[in-house]
């Protein structure tokens, strides 16, 4: 909502439904740079990246496009961690499956939180 109790033109203009899909082509293992993403979704690059840092500021954990894993932000790692912390060994191999990672780089941003 603005000052005037309107809506926010990027939440009148754009589903949910197809944010969320946007959001996730940002996700690994896809990582789409959001300069591309931009033109392949005709949105403004100023809204995904507002959508990115909203989805961030939720806890979501949303790396720098085109970055590999070991260039991950510190940020990033600790979310990863927090979000793996309670899981069996089955179930963090497939988030790690689903995220390009390895289950033993999250070991190690692990011991380095702890430390």
């Amino acid at each position: 909502m603005n000052s005037r109790g309107g809506m926010r033109a990027t939440e009148m203009r754009y589903p949910k439904e197809r944010k969320e899909a946007v959001l996730k082509k940002m996700l690994p293992p896809n990582n789409k740079p959001i300069q591309e993403l931009a033109q392949e979704e005709g949105i403004c690059e100023a809204t995904l990246y507002n959508w990115r840092n909203q989805a961030r500021a939720e806890g979501r954990l949303l790396p720098e496009s085109g970055s590999t894993p070991a260039g991950w932000c510190a940020a990033d790692k600790f979310a990863a961690v927090v979000e793996t912390a309670a899981m069996n060994e089955a179930a963090l191999s497939a988030y790690c499956r689903e995220r390009g990672l390895y289950v033993e780089q999250i070991n190690e941003w692990r011991q380095a939180c702890e430390q």
